[in-house]
């Protein structure tokens, strides 16, 4: 008798639990394939810590082969569900098509970046959802404080040295509080002109930093950024964004030349595509995570609705701690339909809350408890190092060298802006000129699409051309290191303002549609579009 076919995709929180836990479970009687487009799992909530500098980047991977065994790993983007046929279709790397047959199916695809229609964001934001956006944040604010430092005039220095993070969830106040003791230390290597200081500032139309959190912490992140110098708006948002700066809802003009977009999520696409009930963008579940009449189909993390035993009539929200318990319970209860012990309900309890902010600082409510200072920032750090599946020994190596050591603000030129479009559904992979299932390298190179409009149509969205002079860009020439590198890293895994805010985002899967209609490949194992054309090096001029 064969054994039976256990497909998971996506190995965000939700996906790597399942898979880990069946991986015990079964011992070696299933066959377990994960589909994934990168070949580790993030650990997102030390994201930030990586743009400031403090960790290198592998400390918040996880390698799927080396931590999961009996576990057989495919990467490629899915981009369809056949549940009549029990196949999964994808795409791998060098754009080659593929099928996956399954006797189980658990769908962990995440959450994708939500865009508001707000002119000029998709042409001069970046988000914060993967490695790569991490790493190019990193070398932006590093440049754009050298420049600041070496700039003629007080208006560009300002400019230059001014950051702007829209959505104060838990990503986008991190990034500004990390941020804002990244650059307070970099001046100091790097003297502004007298008088002058790097400033952030952190918008949101919600009425508090942090809505999500209960109040005390809310009022400890608040004015924990407040002290350290961030410019804190609370009901204000950007209505337009230019190449000189953001227009903000309340009238006025911030010059800056960076636009970090941290403002939600929605379930990824890909769950529209079976056809199946949906609960605001959510595949419906049962309270075993089974979906309704497909019971050899699982569904958790973001893209699932899962009811709320504890909350009758509501659905757990989009976190990171509902996806990874969701995920044990869906390895046990595929288990159980296998013949393996029983199934049991989602239920769930609180564990608490905790926000990184810098140095000594963050807010938590660990078990209901809130604490601020010293003592929140040591539960908070023993509870990255408890959650983390691995890696957890370099982690603290990185924290204790970063508190006795200076901290290096230098440029490594691994990512550049248009790898990194805001639109790209999936942040996880890092654009490449020439890659699969792009135009070919003429294309790549730039031929023919120099003189585009700027702000076009697709070519200046995510498989196009990347709009011109976009703020935070670097020149992919005339540069060192010359040519954009066409084997950059892929990352993983933004967040807050209108719309589901969580605080560890999965990549998604299926196609979306730009808002100028050209589709956009979709978080985690997404598919890719076969006519999308390859970016080709873009003059900028920071």
């Amino acid at each position: 008798m064969s054994r039976p076919r256990i497909v998971i995709v996506g190995a965000g929180f939700a996906g790597y639990r399942t898979a880990r836990t069946l991986s015990r479970m079964s011992r070696g009687k299933a066959d377990i394939t994960l589909l994934n487009p990168t070949d580790y799992f993030l650990y997102l909530p030390l994201l930030p810590q990586v743009a400031a500098g403090i960790l290198e980047p592998r400390r918040v991977t996880v390698s799927l082969s080396g931590t999961l065994p009996h576990v057989r790993l495919v990467l490629g983007e899915a981009h369809g569900v056949d549940m009549d046929a029990r196949t999964v279709h994808y795409t791998d790397p060098e754009g080659n098509g593929g099928s996956l047959a399954y006797d189980r199916l658990v769908l962990a695809v995440g959450s994708v970046n939500k865009l508001l229609p707000i002119p000029g964001v998709a042409e001069h934001a970046h988000g914060f959802r993967g490695l790569p956006e991490a790493l190019y944040l990193r070398d932006h604010v590093t440049r754009q404080v050298e420049l600041a430092a070496a700039a003629e005039d007080r208006d560009t220095c300002a400019a230059r040295c001014t950051f702007v993070v829209v959505g104060a969830g838990y990503t986008g106040t991190e990034v500004a509080a990390h941020g804002k003791m990244y650059t307070d230390a970099q001046v100091r290597k790097h003297p502004l002109r007298q008088g002058m200081s790097p400033r952030w500032m952190l918008l949101d139309i919600a009425p508090r930093v942090l809505p999500e959190m209960d109040e005390r912490l809310s009022a400890t992140a608040d004015r924990v950024l407040r002290e350290r110098g961030v410019d804190v708006r609370m009901g204000t948002s950007v209505k337009e964004a230019t190449h000189d700066g953001v227009l903000l809802t309340d009238g006025e003009f911030v010059p800056s030349r960076t636009l970090v977009w941290c403002v939600g999520v929605r379930p990824d696409p890909l769950v529209e595509s079976t056809g199946q009930p949906l609960e605001r963008g959510r595949l419906v579940v049962d309270p075993y995570l089974q979906v309704p009449g497909r019971p050899e189909v699982f569904a958790c993390g973001d893209a699932a609705a899962v009811p709320d035993l504890n909350n009758p009539g509501k659905f757990t929200p989009m976190t990171a701690q509902h996806a990874w318990r969701h995920g044990k319970v869906a390895a046990v209860n595929i288990a159980a339909s296998l013949g393996v012990g029983e199934r049991r309900p989602y239920r769930h309890r609180d564990l608490g809350f905790v926000v990184d902010l810098g140095g000594a600082q963050a807010a938590a409510n660990p078990l209901g408890i809130p604490l601020s200072g010293p003592a929140a920032g040591a539960v908070t750090r023993g509870y990255h190092l408890a959650a983390m599946p691995g890696n957890r020994v370099r982690v603290a190596a990185d924290w204790l060298l970063d508190a006795v050591l200076p901290r290096q603000s230098v440029q490594l030129g691994l990512v550049r802006s248009w790898s990194v479009p805001l639109e790209s559904s999936s942040p996880e992979l890092a654009r490449v000129p020439g890659g699969p299932g792009r135009a070919p390298a003429n294309e790549a190179t730039g031929t023919g699409t120099e003189n585009r409009p700027h702000g076009g149509p697709a070519e200046s969205r995510p498989g196009g051309e990347p709009a011109r002079n976009q703020p935070g860009g670097e020149p992919a020439r005339n540069q060192p290191g010359g040519e954009p590198a066409r084997n950059q890293p892929g990352g993983e895994p933004a967040k807050n303002q209108p719309g589901p805010e969580r605080t560890n985002k999965q990549p998604g899967r299926e196609r979306a549609k730009s808002r100028s209609g050209a589709p956009a490949r979709s978080g985690r194992a997404k598919r890719r579009h076969p006519h999308h054309p390859a970016p080709g090096p873009v003059e900028r001029d920071d």
